[in-house]
């Protein structure tokens, strides 16, 4: 019984990620702790579907599109339809918060604001170019290289869930989620998703290496905003999404060209 009990919170840890980080829709029947956890310990394999479905778009632009640059632009537009645009919003938001160098709460009050402010505009618009650039240079390797990026971006969410990391509010996803990560689960998440990842015959360890730079710039980004705002949030946890999987995408630009 024990052992059905937990494969019961395991899919329903499963649908409450594909809700959390897909516009796909799920129908999402029980939240609480135990579940988020199993939530945001299975966001990489969330991150993998992104992945497939952004390196086939890749695949099919270059085919049919007059270079690779618009099938960059293609790629990375159905990314951000497909997860309806939260992460770069949580990034803009994020970036905002921070931007106005304001003490915790106001700073999330900024943040909670529904319009963009100048420094969200401009992060975005740098992160994006970054992203299009990088797959563009990539060339052969770009949807490879898209998928590991993908899996980093949500494997970022998983580490910045894990026990010891605060919620910045008591509300909302921040608190949900926060701390509900084992420790061992991460590091079993990241091993398998490194291991996958590093057999790839066309990147090789040079890829390895562009995931723990993406992993260490999110760390880096989560340990800011944790000092700056208390704790993390949905908007943090989105902006994470970004921070790794820019990185992953530029790193990989510059070791495999």
């Amino acid at each position: 019984m024990r052992f059905r009990g937990v494969l019961q919170e395991v899919w329903a840890g499963w649908r409450l990620a594909v809700g959390f980080l897909s516009v796909w829709p799920v129908r999402v029947e029980r939240v609480d702790r135990r579940v988020a956890g199993w939530a945001m310990g299975l966001a990489p394999l969330v991150g993998l579907g992104m992945g497939a479905l952004g390196a086939a778009v890749l695949a099919g632009g270059r085919a049919t599109l007059n270079g690779g640059l618009l099938a960059a632009v293609a790629a990375l537009g159905v990314l951000a339809l497909a997860s309806r645009g939260l992460h770069l919003d949580g990034l803009a938001d994020l970036a905002d918060g921070l931007g106005s160098r304001k003490e915790a709460a106001r700073a999330l009050e900024v943040m909670r604001q529904s319009d963009v402010g100048p420094f969200g505009v401009v992060t975005l618009v740098f992160v994006v170019l970054a992203q299009v650039a990088a797959l563009t240079e990539l060339a052969d390797d770009a949807a490879i290289v898209l998928v590991a990026a993908c899996v980093t971006g949500r494997l970022a969410v998983t580490w910045a869930c894990v026990k010891g990391v605060p919620a910045a509010r008591n509300e909302g996803l921040g608190a949900l989620v926060a701390g509900s990560v084992n420790t061992a689960g991460a590091v079993t998440a990241t091993g398998i998703a490194v291991g996958l990842i590093g057999m790839s015959r066309e990147a090789g360890y040079h890829l390895v290496l562009a995931v723990f730079a993406g992993l260490a710039a999110a760390w880096a980004m989560r340990r800011h905003a944790v000092r700056r705002l208390g704790g993390i949030t949905g908007d943090v946890l989105g902006a994470l999404v970004e921070t790794a999987t820019t990185t992953v995408l530029v790193t990989a630009a510059i070791l495999l060209t």
